[in-house]
């Protein structure tokens, strides 16, 4: 192995620490996806989680500069095939060998930087959110899963912009305590930093995300084989949160973060895998 493979490989060695580090439920999905392809969905993970971390950790810093430079230096790998940033050097690679559209990352970026500005979001500005902060990741993501097959990706492209919405969204509902009391934002246009979340506007949130769950679905059963599995199960932890959510009152979501455990999450994957050999079976 030469010394540029070896540098490409630790890179992204340095990607999957930090993604088991920060995300069971994606390290779950990960390591149930097809060998080949592994690395450079970790590649994305890693590249995404730095910018993420940026923004909602690191408020001590000049978190607006940084985060000018991290897009830059992002670019600069990106048109240098390298970077000394590991995470950066696996990212670039991800997006020059799969041919990963540069305006999804300038979206991506795009939304990042809303972060650091906006506190309260309306109809119109929080669809740009969920474009930028997830829906570009799920289709940087089926860059990946369908190696270049443009008609395919044209065919499941709304399917992925779905499936990430749906994860962001529940994420925001999970995570609505600290949104809310810590970092001072409200994503969701029905609610805003000063208001309190009510039972009605819950129940509305909560349609509105299963609504993209329910399109999404589809577009997992039409996934090559090597990601089928990863992908559906994320898709059922994610569900299986959002039904915890749901179960929970308005009173306690604003105390406490809900989440599914480490059991229940290995216990999904029984029905997942019967879904996967289902679906290749009727296909």
């Amino acid at each position: 192995m030469s010394n540029t493979e070896i540098y490409l490989n630790s890179s992204f060695q340095a990607c999957k620490k930090l993604t088991n580090n920060f995300s069971t439920s994606f390290s779950m999905g990960i390591y149930f996806l097809g060998k080949e392809i592994r690395n450079p969905i970790y590649g994305i993970y890693g590249f995404v989680r730095v910018a993420d971390e940026i923004v909602d950790t690191f408020f001590d810093i000049d978190q607006t500069n940084e985060l000018q430079r991290f897009h830059q230096l992002t670019k600069d790998a990106i048109s240098n095939s390298y970077s000394s940033n590991p995470i950066l050097h696996a990212f670039q690679h991800v997006v020059n060998s799969y041919k990963i559209d540069i305006g999804l990352i300038d979206s991506f970026f795009d939304s990042m930087k809303s972060d650091l500005t906006e506190k309260n979001y309306d109809r119109d500005s929080y669809k740009k959110y969920i474009y930028g902060s997830a829906e570009v990741v799920g289709l940087m993501c089926l860059y990946v899963f369908l190696s270049g097959d443009k008609n395919k990706f044209n065919e499941l492209k709304s399917f992925a912009q779905k499936l990430g919405s749906a994860f962001q969204k529940v994420n925001f509902l999970r995570d609505i305590k600290e949104d809310f009391q810590s970092k001072g934002r409200a994503y969701f246009p029905e609610l805003k930093v000063e208001d309190r979340l009510t039972h009605s506007s819950k129940e509305q949130i909560e349609l509105d995300i299963q609504k993209d769950f329910d399109e999404a679905k589809e577009g997992i059963s039409r996934l090559p084989r090597a990601s089928c599995l990863g992908v559906y199960l994320a898709y059922r932890y994610y569900t299986k949160l959002l039904k915890k959510l749901i179960r929970t009152p308005v009173e306690k979501l604003m105390i406490t973060r809900i989440r599914v455990s480490n059991l229940q999450k290995l216990l999904l994957f029984p029905s997942a895998l019967a879904f996967t050999i289902f679906m290749r079976k009727t296909k």
